[in-house]
């Protein structure tokens, strides 16, 4: 694996970094209090070419690959976990799974306009029955012919209420159980659709998240992703891609803080010097930087794996663990640093802390993440 980046990666980090210093930064608090889609932000990523990043330029897509992807991911966080998370679900969810798995013609309809950034997606899997264990789909997909009729609730969607196309997955043969379950893109202006109310959430409060309720919504049988049978199979490979965005996420939300934390340890003064020059906290700063080294190296190994058409199941599930549970201990500790002033929310490290504690749970809670990475160790 080569450390040295290309002249685009970089170019690609730093088009990242201005934005999200520049724009980003001005109204992020806002949209955190009043839990803001971050609209306007949304429009101009996709003019920067930052929602269909790896999709290949034939679908209107930036052609770039995974390491860059990493690299814009953790400055975007940085600054603002909600737009990031819009972006990677985009980028990995959806944009990734039609690139991957969709048929030429699913390609020239729905991935061109999700690649452009004219509209956004949304990946429907999680249930109020089928969360982590997400084999038993209670949403059915009937199959009648020519169409399905879909049937259920989905809930933790994000991009829920904002998506003009949503990838879902359904039960069309129960008694297969995981071989059953089918996958479809499904316009969100189809009758029967009813989007649930705005969650109130911890963090991440500028990215919209709804449950989506189907009733007797009827999708064409050229929308099923795949062969019959396939949804299942579909999602976790696409989910296994995906924790490569959510790890970059967590790096980026624990870097922000630790920039933070250390700009602000410059600054203040206790006991007559900067608290930067006093041993326990310096030591403190020392094992946060390496503990945030640790996890870019995770996120950029899986990303050259990807890159480089090898396996990721295991690289990408230790990403996604260990810079989650770094991002929540790197927040917390820049709380700390802080002191008082780490509480109030003009900060910005509490903030951070919220945000950091949804990377552990969604797109496979750490404790998933260790059931993956155990099981390749019994093989």
């Amino acid at each position: 694996m080569n450390f040295e980046f290309t002249e685009e990666q970089l170019m690609i980090q730093q088009a990242a970094r201005d934005y999200a210093q520049r724009e980003l930064i001005q109204d992020v608090l806002e949209r955190d209090e009043k839990a803001e889609f971050p609209a306007r932000h949304v429009k101009n990523l996709a003019e920067l070419g930052f929602l269909g990043m790896m999709v290949p330029p034939e679908y209107d897509g930036g052609g770039m690959d995974t390491v860059s992807y990493v690299l814009a991911m953790e400055e975007i966080a940085k600054v603002d976990a909600s737009m990031a998370v819009i972006m990677s679900v985009n980028n990995s969810l959806v944009c990734y799974g039609l690139t991957k798995y969709a048929s030429e013609e699913q390609k020239q309809k729905y991935l061109k306009p999700l690649a452009r950034g004219e509209v956004i997606g949304a990946f429907l899997l999680s249930e109020p029955e089928a969360g982590s264990d997400a084999t038993h789909q209670y949403t059915s997909a009937e199959d009648k012919g020519d169409y399905y009729l879909l049937n259920g609730t989905k809930n933790w969607i994000t991009n829920g209420n904002s998506a003009s196309t949503y990838i879902v997955m359904a039960q069309t043969h129960p008694e297969k159980k995981s071989r059953g379950i089918n996958a479809f893109i499904v316009e969100k202006n189809s009758p029967g659709i009813t989007i649930g109310p705005h969650e109130d959430k911890m963090g991440m409060r500028s990215s919209d998240t709804h449950s989506i309720m189907f009733t007797d919504v009827k999708v064409p049988k050229e929308n099923r992703i795949g062969e019959d049978g396939f949804g299942f199979k579909f999602a976790m490979m696409v989910l296994e891609a995906g924790r490569i965005g959510i790890a970059s996420q967590a790096l980026g939300i624990a870097s922000g803080a630790f920039d933070r934390a250390v700009a602000y340890s410059k600054e203040r003064k206790a006991f007559g010097t900067e608290i930067i020059n006093h041993q326990s906290l310096a030591f403190k700063l020392s094992d946060m930087a390496v503990k945030i080294e640790n996890a870019r190296n995770l996120c950029l190994k899986a990303a050259w794996l990807k890159d480089h058409h090898q396996p990721i199941t295991v690289a990408s599930a230790m990403a996604k663990q260990y810079a989650a549970d770094v991002a929540m201990e790197i927040t917390t500790e820049a709380v700390q640093i802080h002191g008082g002033y780490g509480y109030v929310k003009e900060y910005h490290v509490e903030r951070l802390m919220r945000e950091a504690k949804l990377t552990q749970i969604y797109e496979g809670t750490s404790e998933i993440q260790k059931i993956i990475i155990s099981r390749s160790l019994m093989k």
